[in-house]
């Protein structure tokens, strides 16, 4: 049994793999890049200086409107959600390997388009096609670890994935704060040039790695996925085991709906309760509020006159890194996603509150400021800790092996759309020609995160240490959240106990369902 291979190997015997994992994961740290160079471009003389106006009331001497703020930051965000929500669509096509092929190939273009440009339009044009890149990345490189990674090993892939994140977001703010000193264009041509680095070395080593054998699977290439099996495991593998598991479960999945589509999500009450939990489980991680401290974080200390914008905000990043490395180490042994979440929401939503409530109280002085950069380093601890890499985990690995394509890319749509909708209002509520709530923005967010954490001790199981294939019997055994951690998995499918069905369900349809 998988089960029992799994068990007696370490990291030692899944290096290669875990390796494999570490360069897709690298999807990310283009993403963390991308945030920490733009969200630093705001606060940067050189690029208001043709994207800005003038305005004397700051202390830069430069300031950008709302409007422009908005767009782009947020059509970044709007080209990922369009790019994610399509994610069924281009696996059916495409795969995992070349999706990610595709957008690397989008990230060069889009990076040229930006640096060359001195419209405005010719900018938001690079913000979205930008976007759409990033979208495939965030969506098929988590997909691809989550498939290939062993079942003790999952979390361990995914907090590495959200490790380059803030990694990336560091590099890029601490780039930033070198060529801010530039008073003309290189200052943000520069930190827009080093994007094209980690896209070309993914595109190069793509070549070098399996497709993801559970894509394969289901698409019905059992040939291939075992190959590619045999690439991913450590020698004395049973390969035909784990794949004999792969082929039970997708005859379980197809016995309960064998069409495969964005419809099929909701069809019965077993696919609707993981479809819901997913994208729930997700786009928590907009609930905490995240985007607004790491899109506009520089901007915001910035305007709040709190020492030096840039040095602070790379404080912050760095303090997030750092979180996130101890998670990546810790998460094997201590990463239950549901004590980690809910523990991470009381603190984020415990920050946002206290920080909005010292702002009432003392608005603008040098205390405020001070309270307000250490706050943010609470919180962002948190974040990064306990939210950030369980609500990435659960938004794969709590859909459906055959449905997982669509529902991964709905749950990470609607996690982009979030991020949307928090980068496009805030500006609203924190610049100073606007409302000026600066961090009374917090009162928002401390009840956001109280609805969040509620919902995550009500309805989130908890699957720590499963392999896919468990979570599949447990669902199909309709557990209640509270029951996953203590069920013992015996391989048995309850959909089977009817009638055994077809292994081969992405490449055909019925009941009407939308293929991919």
């Amino acid at each position: 049994m998988a089960l029992e291979q799994d068990q007696k190997r370490g990291i030692r015997e899944h290096r290669k793999t875990l390796a494999i994992v570490t360069l897709v994961s690298l999807s990310s740290f283009q993403y963390g890049l991308d945030f920490g160079i733009i969200g630093g471009l705001q606060a940067m003389v050189g690029f208001l200086q043709v994207f800005g106006q003038k305005d004397p009331s700051v202390r830069l001497g430069w300031n950008i409107g709302s409007e422009r703020q908005q767009l782009i930051a947020s059509l970044m965000i709007l080209g990922a959600f369009i790019s994610s929500s399509t994610a069924g669509l281009t696996a059916k096509y495409f795969g995992r390997k070349m999706s990610l092929w595709i957008a690397c190939f989008g990230v060069f273009v889009s990076t040229a388009l930006m640096q060359a440009t001195t419209y405005v339009g010719g900018l938001y044009a690079g913000r979205l096609i930008i976007g759409l890149s990033n979208g495939l990345l965030m969506t098929h490189a988590q997909l691809y670890i989550q498939e290939c990674s062993p079942g003790r090993y999952r979390g361990f892939g995914i907090s590495i994935f959200t490790f380059w994140v803030s990694v990336g977001t560091l590099i890029g703010t601490v780039i930033d704060n070198v060529t801010s000193k530039i008073q003309n264009r290189k200052a943000y041509i520069i930190p827009l040039g080093i994007v094209h680095v980690i896209p070309l070395i993914l595109f190069v080593g793509l070549f070098f790695i399996p497709e993801s054998p559970r894509w394969l699977a289901a698409h019905g290439k059992f040939d291939e996925a075992a190959l590619a099996l045999r690439r991913l495991r450590p020698t004395g593998w049973s390969v035909a085991d784990e794949l004999d598991e792969m082929k039970t479960t997708l005859a379980a999945e197809a016995q309960l709906q064998s069409s495969v589509g964005y419809l099929t999500l909701f069809k019965n009450p077993i696919d609707r309760r993981r479809t819901i939990i997913s994208v729930l489980g997700l786009t928590s991680q907009a609930a905490s509020g995240a985007m607004f401290v790491i899109s506009y974080g520089t901007y915001f200390f910035e305007m709040a006159n709190v020492g030096n914008a840039f040095e602070n905000s790379c404080i912050l990043t760095g303090v997030g890194v750092a979180a996130l490395g101890f998670n990546a180490l810790a998460i094997t042994k201590l990463g239950r996603r549901r004590v980690m979440m809910m523990s991470g929401f009381v603190v984020c939503g415990l920050t946002q509150l206290i920080m909005a409530v010292i702002y009432t109280i003392e608005p603008g002085t040098t205390r405020t400021g001070k309270a307000t950069v250490g706050l943010g380093v609470v919180y962002i601890v948190a974040y990064n800790a306990m939210i950030s890499t369980y609500a990435w985990l659960s938004g794969g690995e709590l859909a459906s092996q055959r449905l997982r394509s669509h529902t991964f890319g709905l749950a990470t749509a609607i996690g982009f759309f979030g991020a949307w909708l928090t980068t496009f209002t805030a500006p609203y509520f924190i610049n100073t020609l606007e409302l000026g709530w600066g961090p009374k923005y917090g009162y928002i967010w401390a009840g956001s995160c109280l609805v969040a954490g509620t919902w995550i001790f009500f309805h989130l199981p908890e699957v720590k240490g499963r392999r896919l294939e468990e979570i599949d019997e447990m669902f199909e055994a309709r557990l209640p959240a509270r029951m996953f951690s203590k069920y013992r998995c015996t391989g048995r499918h309850v959909a089977l106990d009817e009638k055994p069905e077809v292994v081969h369900v992405e490449n055909g349809s019925s009941n009407g369902g939308e293929q991919a």
